[in-house]
């Protein structure tokens, strides 16, 4: 494990992942976050630099990994004319890519590190904070099959299971579908809890129902509890379900396609951001249509 790691962008996904290799025995050099106490505290936790820029983290790892937002941030820290950028030390290193962004942001910095001499891999997750705390990420990977291999002994320590999808884009594609099809299921959910109390139901016993039936789902087990008690503590916000649902409605009309419940959906994510709820987690949803939550 001699190869010297960064990350950017150290949110509670990147942090955790950065502790499990930590925990692994990888030597984690420079962290670096737009919040800078973020990465400041996590430095003094693993033993590294806080790193001003991302220039610096690259400058001072042999492997970086990025966690960031959306388009915009990837375009930031993979720019070709800001000196801050990760392409300023990209020759011989390794960008690994996790951010649930859109397939064109991940080719984009796929053509843009291979410009400077580096290798790029973009490894999407189906997962929250937890799993990333134990390694027990679900990672679709996409890009050049070799760099896959070259970066595996890291994805694996961050994972239980990791697939290799196809060329760069495809695994954002993949996961805009993931998403998209669970933020679906979490409004349906959302829909018929609140359908079930405005009757008169007990949703406890509903949900077991729904459990036993075709009503099943895996939101059904993570999110059902917390929409009958108003918990929305966050795992996956209500702004990124809204951001992945629109990737999602972005590709289908590339496609040519109309989704009119995907549409439904990412414009109920898109009402609770504008209500102010954003960082609510995705089981907030339910707080626009249970009785008497929200106007």
């Amino acid at each position: 494990m001699t190869s010297r790691i960064g990350f950017v962008g150290v949110g509670r996904m990147g942090a955790n992942m950065a502790r499990r290799l930590k925990d692994k025995g990888y030597a984690i050099t420079a962290v670096q976050d737009r919040h800078a106490p973020s990465a400041e505290s996590l430095a003094k936790e693993l033993s590294c630099e806080a790193a001003i820029t991302p220039a610096r983290v690259a400058e001072l790892s042999d492997v970086v990994l990025t966690v960031v937002t959306d388009d915009a941030a990837m375009d930031e820290i993979f720019s070709e004319t800001n000196p801050s950028s990760l392409l300023c030390h990209a020759k011989d290193k390794l960008f690994i890519n996790f951010a649930t962004v859109s397939p064109e942001a991940h080719i984009k910095a796929e053509a843009r590190v291979e410009a400077k001499g580096g290798t790029n891999l973009e490894a999407l997750m189906a997962s929250s904070i937890t799993q990333a705390r134990e390694g027990t990420l679900y990672l679709m990977c996409g890009g050049k099959e070799s760099v896959f291999e070259q970066a595996k002994s890291i994805l694996e320590t961050l994972s239980s299971k990791l697939l290799y999808i196809g060329p760069a884009g495809h695994a954002a594609k993949t996961k805009a579908l993931v998403n998209m099809i669970m933020n679906c299921n979490t409004a349906a959910l959302a829909e018929g809890l609140s359908l079930g109390d405005a009757m008169g139901l007990d949703l406890t016993m509903l949900r077991e129902v729904f459990g036993e039936t075709g009503a099943a789902s895996r939101v059904l087990e993570t999110d059902g509890e917390d929409m009958q008690n108003r918990d929305h503590e966050c795992y996956f916000s209500a702004a990124h379900a809204a951001k992945d649902s629109g990737i999602a409605l972005n590709l289908a009309q590339s496609a040519g396609l109309e989704l009119p419940l995907a549409k439904a959906t990412f414009d109920q994510y898109r009402r609770l951001v504008e209500a102010g709820k954003g960082e609510l987690d995705k089981s907030g949803v339910a707080e626009l249509v249970f009785k008497g939550r929200m106007k």
